[in-house]
């Protein structure tokens, strides 16, 4: 009795631990749940969670796995160095499921600590709403360009549903809709969406918002998604030095690309550690060499890099370096 008393008072104590080891991994995710709301059958329904591994190991999600088979997971990258970003993403299977779905996303990291975060996701599929096509996808756009992407919602079954207002947080795109359209039992409305020239860098995750005239269920949403490509860019975008050793030097030459013929303005970059040497003229590819010179003190580095080109409204690249100053190795007399 007395050894099954204190078997269990060991497991009590161990209990707050594994609580605690689990907040490292919650603590890189800014939100762990979402709502679809109503959505229409077929439709391209994706949510991504993104997170930043805020350690200096190199993290690794090791599986992803669904409560439900509503709900397909994946993950962009799986194994992320120290203030890379990686998502989990969800997709909404509206072609084999109707109705109101909700399902729980395990996301598995085993690097570099053993740890499980749970996301949730929820909404309703419903059959009497289309859009077409399926998915308002922008593909890839060039930076500072527009572009202009057309497609239809249709309610089959009510003549008079009507389209009172659409919403979007994106200040970047615009979104028109056409006068509703009768067809046979149902109505249609054409919709036509344009990303403007302000439209950042980077994926393109949006959510345009439909709110209609029925009292069951007035907001029908709709993923929109695309990719704008930076005219100015640097290879690589993430950069490791690893462990550099305290008084020791780090060079790596970097990549500086456009889609037309430069100058290098400038390199911002605070910490003087850092030296550069911008090369001359312009070209559509610079080699730009850099020298990170490690002073007396170890410490983490997680330093970002601003390259300013003279294209036009002073377009720049940003690349991330990381790395950490280590105690140099006594030398042997």
């Amino acid at each position: 009795m007395h050894n099954l008393i204190r078997g269990a008072l060991f497991c009590l104590l161990l209990m707050p631990c594994t609580v605690r080891g689990q907040d490292w991994a919650r603590k890189m995710f800014p939100e762990t749940n979402h709502d679809f709301h109503a959505v229409a059958r077929g439709a391209k329904v994706v949510h991504h969670f993104e997170f930043e591994n805020l350690y200096q190991e190199d993290l690794h999600v090791s599986a992803v796995r669904s409560s439900c088979g509503c709900t397909t997971p994946t993950v962009t990258k799986s194994t992320v160095g120290s203030r890379e970003k990686s998502a989990i993403v969800a997709t909404f299977n509206t072609s084999s499921y109707t109705g109101p779905k909700s399902a729980t996303v395990t996301v598995v990291f085993d690097r570099p600590y053993y740890a499980e975060v749970q996301l949730t996701v929820a909404g309703n599929i419903r059959t009497d709403v289309m859009f077409t096509p399926g998915e308002a996808d922008f593909g890839e756009v060039k930076e500072g360009t527009t572009k202009e992407i057309k497609l239809s919602v249709s309610n089959l079954n009510r003549p008079n549903w009507r389209i009172t207002d659409v919403r979007s947080q994106c200040t970047d795109m615009l979104v028109k809709l056409s006068p509703p359209i009768q067809q046979g039992r149902g109505v249609k409305y054409d919709l036509t969406l344009s990303l403007k020239e302000s439209m950042p860098v980077g994926e393109i995750h949006e959510q345009v918002s439909l709110v209609t005239n029925d009292p069951s269920s007035a907001n029908v949403d709709m993923c929109v998604s695309g990719v704008v490509r930076p005219s100015l860019s640097i290879n690589p975008g993430a950069l490791s030095m690893g462990g550099v050793a305290t008084k020791g030097v780090f060079e790596r030459r970097l990549i500086v690309r456009a889609d037309e013929p430069f100058a290098i303005k400038e390199v911002i970059c605070p910490d003087d550690r850092f030296q550069f040497k911008a090369p001359e003229g312009k070209k559509k590819i610079h080699f730009l060499p850099l020298t990170f010179q490690a002073g007396e003190d170890a410490a983490a580095i997680a330093q970002k890099i601003r390259v300013v080109s003279d294209l036009p409204n002073d377009r720049y690249a940003e690349m991330l370096v990381t790395g950490t100053v280590v105690p140099a190795k006594p030398t042997t007399p």
